[in-house]
């Protein structure tokens, strides 16, 4: 239970939201124990106004803090909070309700539901269904300020993200403590919105655009056997990739050895080597209206090859390395007015380093992420990156990658429309 996280902005705060996205969608809604449970009697109604069709499922201790009564009004369903129903035994099945929703939106989330998200349990029908559901889940944590800020909830967000649950980021403001801090719900509105961008269909604002993405890592070949590589997985560039075509742009994704799936509408290019990317994303970009540089590029590959396996032998080995050739200085070369974008992962210096590569390799922005941050950089579903251009900077919190994806569509669309 949670006394605060509910601000002290009255219910009708930001009613007037657009949400076509949600007409005729199943949203079942979710309800903890929160005095910020009065802001879901709002956003049910937004909701329902927009045209979704809303159940409601509650934690025992959210009856606390608003009746079944005004949501079963308010959704025009029955209200759901525990397993069977004690009048005649019938069973509230959470699978069902996991199959009929196409979003599970947890309005408030409070701090120990969150908890339980990020560990399974498993102890009421809310986090049953949470377990068994496929639909996209959001959540808007509404707690005290400190206990927002507490290194567990933290992680516990941060756990969840990589699972990918959405979260809707709580507001500045009074609390119910008499605090002020982040830590209140966010209004209804700010919330349907969001629910609203995560289930619209994605607008083909960039047809007839063409891009090339390069991701994953090259590998350059000691003998037949061995070589050098790094450790990037490929998850980002392939978001991207997936982002811009589900926009409407025809993509060519150049890239290195992984194991991901090729993203729907994309053509793709696979090679080992720094060379063959080289030639591979110079030929694409001829005719494409941009690129997006997110490969792990070797910068040196050893001299020669050897045509078998080396031995081991009782002193050291040295392996002579030449430099390999820049491939986005090389785009940037040849850009005009072409759109290119950029990445840099650091470990010192972060800002210098990536306002270099801006200046040098002519990109329009470099997205900038540190080895030093939690939850960003390789293998994870997450990161934490900062959009550097001549403009500034513009830093994001921690992610889901294709959130970041979006946003750098975003960002590539404000430039191409300039």
């Amino acid at each position: 239970m949670d006394l605060q996280g509910g601000g002290i902005q009255g219910p009708s705060a930001g009613a007037a939201c657009p949400a076509e996205g949600v007409a005729g969608r199943h949203i079942l809604l979710g309800i903890t124990g929160s005095i910020a449970a009065y802001k879901a009697a709002v956003l049910c109604r937004l909701l329902r106004t927009a045209g979704a069709e809303v159940r409601v499922v509650m934690t025992p201790l959210a009856k606390q803090f608003i009746t079944p009564l005004t949501m079963a009004t308010l959704s025009k369903n029955p209200i759901l909070v525990d397993f069977f129903d004690p009048e005649n035994g019938a069973w509230n099945s959470h699978v069902a309700l996991g199959e009929w929703a196409d979003c599970y939106l947890i309005a408030p989330a409070t701090a120990n539901t969150l908890a339980k998200m990020a560990h399974g349990v498993a102890d009421n029908l809310l986090l049953t269904t949470y377990l068994s559901s496929r639909a996209p889940v959001v959540v808007a944590p509404a707690m005290d300020l400190d206990m927002y800020a507490h290194a567990a909830t933290q992680a516990n967000l941060d756990t969840l993200r990589r699972t990918g649950v959405q979260v809707v980021e709580p507001g500045d403001g009074e609390l119910a403590s008499g605090l002020s801090g982040k830590g209140r719900m966010a209004e209804p509105a700010e919330i349907v919105a969001f629910v609203e961008r995560l289930l619209a269909e994605k607008k083909k604002t960039l047809c007839g655009k063409r891009f090339v993405v390069t991701a994953g890592a090259t590998i350059e070949a000691i003998d037949p056997v061995r070589y050098i590589s790094n450790h990037s997985s490929g998850k980002m560039g392939y978001a991207i990739a997936g982002e811009l075509a589900a926009r409407g742009a025809e993509v060519t994704l150049v890239t290195g050895r992984t194991a991901l799936p090729t993203p729907a509408g994309v053509t793709r290019c696979d090679v080992l080597s720094a060379e063959e990317m080289y030639r591979a994303a110079t030929a694409a970009f001829d005719r494409a209206d941009g690129a997006v540089m997110c490969a792990a590029v070797a910068d040196y590959t050893p001299e020669t090859c050897a045509d078998r396996k080396l031995k081991k032998g009782d002193g050291e080995l040295t392996i002579r390395l030449r430099r390999t050739k820049d491939i986005a200085a090389e785009l940037g070369s040849r850009k005009g007015g072409r759109v290119l974008v950029g990445f840099a992962l650091e470990t010192d210096d972060e800002e210098a380093h990536a306002r270099e590569k801006l200046r040098r390799k002519h990109f329009d922005f470099v997205v900038l992420n540190s080895l030093r941050d939690a939850g960003a950089g390789f293998r994870g579903d997450t990161n934490k990156v900062t959009f550097v251009s001549e403009s500034g900077n513009e830093p994001l919190p921690l992610l889901a990658k294709r959130e970041v994806a979006a946003r750098i569509a975003d960002k590539i669309e404000t430039l191409i429309n300039e």
